[in-house]
């Protein structure tokens, strides 16, 4: 398992249009996947751009693939500035 994060800008204007885009697309993969996504975003907004942060945690094999088509489906682009950056985690392991 491992646990997604997805960064990326968002003008000041965009915020309040794309915050409902993309908490239904989130209870949209919820309810098809079981992966109860977060959304967070940085403090402030230098220059009126915010920095935003969907979190999936435990993710199956093949979530990213199901992520990238329900946020192409949301249309979620376009209000963002720039592309949507993934980041892949995974546990440590405690084995030595």
């Amino acid at each position: 398992m491992t646990d997604l994060y997805i960064y990326y800008r968002v003008p000041d204007a965009h915020a309040a249009l794309l915050a409902p885009r993309v908490r239904a697309m989130q209870e949209r993969l919820a309810v098809a996947h079981g992966v109860a996504g977060q959304l967070k975003r940085r403090p402030g907004s230098p220059d009126g751009v915010q920095t935003w942060m969907e979190v999936y945690p435990d993710t199956a094999a093949g979530f990213d693939a199901a992520l990238a088509a329900a946020a192409q489906d949301a249309a979620l682009s376009a209000l963002i500035d720039g592309k949507r950056h993934t980041e892949v985690f995974m546990d440590l392991s405690t084995c030595a």
